[in-house]
């Protein structure tokens, strides 16, 4: 007989490892040079549940941003502490908070102000369309390009591994199906719900408000590209909900192929071990009678049943 599918999770790649957030928690497993897994689990109910703000749309698109940063940094810590041999120095809180602060200013200056120079480089007018066509294509462009080089590198191979392991994971779980490597297996890396999905709506909603905006004078244009981050990203958190929620529709599928397609570069398939830390990142995020709804679907994987204690 065929079991409920579970509830909707979501999560991301870490160094050596697999952050899960679940409805009632989240928890973070590495694999630490010694071939073990490690994880640890935190009690942390829906955003939903805990703000009135989080139930109102496009708001609550910069409430989830702004808690997804806050746990992917704890994460990224934690992992990056674990994930280091005992002859290395693991990095510390503060190099953490100081390379992701560098990284976000990265962001700003590479995919915001970078091609907005560009544009106005080209000698178009602000409030011509050619100007946000050239913005536009300079963004996308230096995203997937950005993207692809990065992946070039072995370490970040790996935590593209590791994000396969993790979609993966999650569709096996939301489809109800045994947690074991081979259920697992058959499913692709790609998932609807994705980061690199939302950042890819990120970059097209961006030209739909910049063109709204129009032409404005130079310091108001770098201005706007800047204070109008917030607005992006809750329009584009709703277009993400939207899409998930439909995917089996032809709108649906419209509307998550681009970020499925660009998947294809942040994704990868894991290799067997890999999936052993997703499963047990996600049965240490799930709730105890979430965990034994789990076991009632099949075997669990036994290396992440071991890791888990049961």
């Amino acid at each position: 007989m065929s079991r409920p599918p579970g509830a909707s999770v979501g999560g991301q790649a870490v160094i050596e490892g697999v952050m899960m957030r679940a409805p009632a928690g989240w928890a973070v497993a590495v694999r630490n040079p010694e071939g073990v897994i490690e994880a640890q689990a935190h009690e942390l109910p829906r955003l939903s549940a805990r703000s009135r703000w989080a139930k109102v749309p496009f708001v609550r698109g910069v409430l989830v941003l702004v808690e997804s940063l806050t746990l992917g940094y704890r994460a990224l810590t934690w992992s990056a502490q674990r994930a280091v041999g005992e002859d290395e120095e693991p990095l510390t809180g503060t190099q953490i908070a100081v390379s992701m602060g560098i990284a976000l200013v990265f962001f700003v200056a590479l995919f915001m102000l970078l091609p907005l120079g560009a544009a106005r480089f080209a000698g178009f007018d602000a409030d011509s369309v050619w100007f946000h066509v050239i913005e536009a294509v300079v963004r996308i462009f230096l995203f997937v390009a950005y993207i692809w080089v990065i992946g070039r590198s072995q370490e970040i191979r790996r935590v593209f591994q590791y994000h396969g392991a993790e979609h993966m994971t999650i569709h096996a779980y939301e489809a109800g199906d045994a947690l074991t490597r081979p259920e697992i297996s058959k499913y692709r890396p790609e998932h609807p719900r994705c980061g690199t999905s939302f950042l890819l709506i990120v970059m097209i909603t961006a030209v739909i408000v910049f063109t709204l905006v129009g032409g404005l004078p130079w310091y108001l244009l770098v201005l706007s590209r800047i204070v109008l981050i917030p607005v992006i990203a809750g329009l584009s958190y709703e277009l993400l909900k939207i899409g998930g929620a439909n995917v089996d529709s032809l709108f649906g599928r419209v509307l998550t192929a681009p970020g499925l397609w660009l998947q294809r570069l942040t994704t990868g398939e894991p290799e067997e071990d890999m999936i052993d830390v997703a499963v047990t990142s996600l049965l240490f995020a799930l709730t105890s009678d979430e965990v034994d709804e789990v076991k009632t679907r099949g075997p669990v994987e036994p290396g992440a049943l071991t890791a888990f204690g049961g």
